[in-house]
């Protein structure tokens, strides 16, 4: 094979891996801010201001038709490496913090606003490179650091712009932010175990059940007096099974597409790409919901959002050097390879 050929091969290949990685972003897109603000509309205007029974809902959705599909319908095998130490030292946590994560980012929508929320969620990149760089996942570098320390500024200039602030909302989604930060890095690590053979289904599978039993306490002893006390005294819970029903199947196919994003990309990825995401929703939550804008927030979020775009195109930069370098590596391999057989 001539190294023409071999560059048009790898040239192919690397497209092929970008439009599937490209579909994957879009999808999630969509879906995510399809939830989010559905997640909203239920949890402040609809009338159940219950983000831990909003979350069990989602997980006992999730788990039974993850379960339906694995061992009913049989559309994908459970994983064979996975054991019960497997699940209980790997999966277990990754539930936990996926439970702590959903927990905390819906409790954050009955106190503060989808655009100020999604502003929030700039520092989402910074969170995962610093656990990164703990882990040993990232390289850590001057310039990077600084790259995100203006994502941290502009983040920093929103919240003080923020026309309805709220510190416990703010405080709650800063640990959604770093909780979900946690999680993604663990399941990027989790799928690149081959003896786990995981897919978006099988995930859902094992998770969405334990982080339901991690709900359990949170709810009995903070939202479930509440609900009781709601329907027997003053009847002011609102419960549509059909809207619950439309909230969880969502909640569910953004959950697919999540997994299935973080197994064909990266953690980073996820993170950049919802910068996209977090202006779309922005826009159209400060129209659906009324929320007020102040000029500060918009300097603030453009600041934040340029940041991560920067801190987007330079990754972009070190894939394409790292393929470059790849390539004359082989070719150097290979031409080496040919003096000997001469000789």
């Amino acid at each position: 094979m001539t190294d023409a050929r071999r560059a048009d091969e790898v040239s192919r290949r690397v497209l092929r891996d970008a439009l599937e990685s490209h579909a994957c972003v879009a999808l999630w897109i969509v879906l995510s801010a399809v939830v989010i603000l559905f997640n909203k509309y239920i949890l402040s205007v609809y009338g159940f201001p219950y983000p831990i029974a909003l979350t069990m809902t989602h997980m006992a959705f999730c788990s039974a038709i993850a379960f339906a599909l694995v061992r009913v319908f049989k559309v994908v095998e459970p994983s064979e490496g996975m054991t019960r130490e497997t699940y209980r030292e790997r999966v277990a946590p990754i539930a936990l913090l996926f439970a702590i994560s959903l927990w905390a980012s819906n409790t954050a929508y009955v106190y503060l606003s989808v655009a100020y929320i999604q502003m929030l969620k700039a520092l989402s990149p910074v969170t995962v490179y610093g656990i990164g760089c703990a882990i040993g996942l990232e390289t850590f570098t001057a310039r990077r650091l600084g790259n995100l320390g203006v994502v941290t500024l502009g983040v920093m200039i929103a919240s003080y712009g923020e026309l309805n602030f709220n510190m416990f909302g703010f405080c709650v989604q800063l640990l959604a932010v770093v909780v979900e930060a946690c999680r993604i890095v663990s399941v990027q690590i989790v799928l690149g175990k081959a003896n786990l053979k995981l897919n978006p289904i099988t995930t859902l599978y094992y998770v969405s059940p334990a982080s339901f039993v991690f709900l359990l306490v949170p709810f009995a002893l903070l939202e479930m007096p509440k609900i009781v006390y709601g329907y027997e005294v003053t009847h002011s819970v609102h419960y549509q099974a059909g809207i619950m029903l439309g909230n969880a199947s969502c909640a569910f196919l953004l959950n697919l597409a999540l997994y299935l994003l973080i197994g064909r990309t990266s953690a980073l990825t996820l993170n950049v790409s919802g910068v996209i995401k977090d202006m779309f929703l922005i826009g159209i939550s400060a129209a659906v919901f009324e929320s007020p804008i102040s000029a500060t927030q918009l300097v603030g979020s453009l600041v934040a959002f340029s940041g991560v775009c920067y801190y987007n195109y330079a990754k972009l930069n070190e894939a394409q050097q790292k393929a470059a370098q790849e390539l004359e590596t082989q070719t150097e391999v290979k031409t080496g390879d040919n003096k000997l057989e001469k000789l």
